[in-house]
């Protein structure tokens, strides 16, 4: 069964809200923004010991978030790197969830209006 385009765009949003939910994969964002890293230094930036940078960092690379490299000089590190795609999506439901909200504080604020207008 295929499923619809918008069922797999829920999935992909609850996947990404749920890895962003960890104050300790925020945090991983937060420095994967300044630039590409290590694992290892991810980890020790964070206080963190490697395996539980690992299994937070294949939380993120799942849910689409990161991605990991071979080092230029060396392939047997990983160098883990933000993907601008999902923050993509995730900025596109924001800004739609944005514009819900506007539009009804808007017409709650004309609303108002008419009623304190008509006293």
């Amino acid at each position: 069964m295929v499923e619809a385009p918008l069922a797999l765009e829920a999935q992909s949003l609850d996947a990404t809200l749920m890895a962003l939910a960890d104050p300790a994969r925020r945090r991983t964002i937060e420095l994967l923004r300044d630039e590409p890293r290590r694992s290892s230094d991810l980890a020790e930036a964070l206080g963190l010991s490697r395996p539980l940078m690992s299994r937070h960092l294949k939380v993120l690379r799942r849910a689409g978030l990161v991605e990991e490299r071979a080092a230029e000089h060396d392939a047997r590190n990983r160098v883990y790197r933000l993907k601008a795609e999902r923050f993509a999506e995730l900025r596109g439901w924001v800004e739609e969830v944005e514009a819900f909200w506007n539009d009804q504080l808007g017409a709650f604020a004309e609303y108002a209006e008419q009623k304190l207008g008509k006293r």
